[in-house]
């Protein structure tokens, strides 16, 4: 599979891209498809594409002169692991310990926890 590893902010960028956009998708789209901030040369693009195709996170293929690029981890899969990551280097992984921090930083709008009650009562 993939190592349970974060992703470079840029390589981040092109994998949000890729997951929200129909797939396959050639680089072309990705270029037309990401931030309009983002100002990266295709070469740029390209060399991250290879680098997320050598970490498992593309599949890609070739069709006449284009390449096309799958995602082979999903995004639900990789955010489990980014949150996973957030919450134990912010908050001794512990959920509580993050939301309770969410809450006394006033962040947490009142519909958000009640979603939260919502969710944890289904949980059992």
């Amino acid at each position: 599979m993939f190592l349970k590893k974060k992703l470079p902010d840029a390589e981040f960028e092109i994998m949000k891209t890729i997951w929200r956009n129909p797939s396959p998708i050639t680089t072309l789209e990705i270029m037309d498809k990401l931030d309009p901030r983002i100002k990266w040369k295709q070469q740029t693009v390209l060399t991250m594409l290879v680098r997320l195709a050598e970490k498992g996170f593309l599949q890609t293929s070739r069709v006449g002169r284009e390449r096309n690029y799958t995602p082979a981890v999903k995004e639900e899969d990789y955010m489990q692991i980014e949150i996973e990551g957030f919450v134990d280097r912010y908050s001794g992984n512990s959920f509580g310990s993050l939301v309770k921090t969410l809450y006394d930083g006033q962040n947490l709008p009142e519909e958000e926890i009640d979603e939260l009650k919502k969710w944890l009562e289904s949980r059992g």
